[in-house]
């Protein structure tokens, strides 16, 4: 098939999903064009059937901010006539469902039919999407897509739940590559970042005020109090500033390394000994799914779809979001008995493995392809 995927191509996980299913579908021998603003950070370098197209949003004296809606339908208007698309593959709701009925209408008038499967992510769901001045336009681009995806149960009842959605809506977990993501010997880094043998907490998101990062430092700090214990926190965002004040105020400064953004996060996960999550909201939790893959077990917040990868007790714990005493007692819980630490690590990337391969899910993916091209097209085709 030639699928177009278009995202964001930054670090939050609608553009992650997009570029690991896109990597994932070429080397299944499919034809990728992937349209975005620039190149999705994990798509760096070149790959045998992915074919890159940014959208260029242009300065117009006309226009008092520059049309990005506009020229990302006119972007997906010419990938689909020039590479014959069958299928153009949106991750998130707004704009990308909405700019892909523009084109899917223009390319109609010469009876060529381009089917439209749009991707949930959360947040254009539960943030943008309620947003009053954006929810009808929302609810139009989800009704007009030929089919919709979810990356959770919990986004997909939270979608019929707040758009009024009737049409089918096929919840497909997010996926991580167990070959990529995977336990290492992790000799040498451990003895950079803990030095005297101290257990490692990890966290890596994009620092906005959702992943709670406060609750990261302060979770660790009283963890701290028990077990010699340091914190590597990983990705840069709007509240790295307020992250590192409560570390000093907290004073636990000394045992808090930020490394900023990581291109290969792979390569830090199994360094660790236990990742923490205490987002306010995760409709799904990749960050968490990919450091259980490397090995961690994961305390994270029960909300949203978290409840959908961690099993508690098993791979992990969950607590009540801003609960950090919990979060402590559990960390305390894990880092303090070796043995039921690498038990749940294990079990972890046998969840990995088992329940979110990439071959498992991108072939729910491939049917669902498969079933929007088995419809008709605009001229009967």
């Amino acid at each position: 098939m030639r699928i177009g995927i278009a995202c964001y191509p930054t670090y939050g996980g609608s553009g992650v999903v997009a570029s690991e299913l896109g990597i994932e579908l070429a080397a299944r021998g499919h034809e990728i064009h992937v349209i975005s603003t620039s190149e999705p950070f994990r798509l760096v370098g070149y790959r045998e059937n992915i074919f890159l197209h940014e959208i260029d949003v242009g300065s117009y004296p006309l226009f008092k901010y520059p049309p990005f809606t506009l020229s990302a339908a006119c972007k997906m208007i010419e990938i689909a006539e020039t590479h014959q698309l069958d299928v153009l593959h949106v991750h998130y709701a707004l704009p990308w469902a909405v700019c892909a009925h523009l084109a899917r209408e223009v390319v109609a008038e010469s009876c060529r039919a381009l089917r439209i499967v749009t991707t949930l992510h959360g947040t254009d769901i539960t943030v943008v999407g309620a947003e009053p001045s954006f929810f009808k336009m929302t609810k139009f681009g989800i009704e007009r897509s030929d089919a919709v995806t979810a990356v959770s149960n919990y986004l997909a009842d939270e979608t019929r739940k707040t758009f009024g959605v009737k049409a089918p809506i096929d919840v497909i977990h997010n996926f991580v590559d167990a070959e990529r993501f995977k336990p290492a010997d992790a000799a040498r880094c451990r003895k950079h970042f803990a030095p005297k043998g101290e257990k490692l907490m990890l966290h890596v998101s994009n620092f906005r005020p959702v992943k709670n990062v406060g609750d990261v430092v302060k979770t660790f700090a009283l963890a701290r109090k028990r077990l010699p214990v340091r914190l590597l926190m990983i990705g840069e965002g709007p509240d790295l500033p307020e992250a590192r004040n409560l570390a000093q105020s907290l004073g636990v400064a000394n045992d808090v390394l930020f490394l900023g953004k990581q291109e290969s996060v792979q390569d830090v996960l199994p360094c660790g000994d236990l990742f923490v999550l205490p987002s306010a909201f995760e409709s799904f939790g990749l960050a968490a799914l990919e450091a259980m893959s490397c090995g961690l077990p994961v305390l994270a917040t029960e909300i949203g779809g978290l409840g959908e990868v961690i099993t508690p007790g098993v791979d992990g714990y969950l607590c009540r979001v801003g609960d950090c005493e919990c979060m402590a007692e559990q960390a305390i819980g894990i880092l303090g008995n070796e043995a039921r630490r690498i038990e749940m690590g294990a079990a972890a990337r046998k969840k990995a493995i088992e329940r979110f391969s990439p071959q498992r899910i991108v072939a729910q993916y491939e049917a669902v392809y498969q079933r929007v091209l088995a419809q008709p097209g605009p001229c009967g085709d």
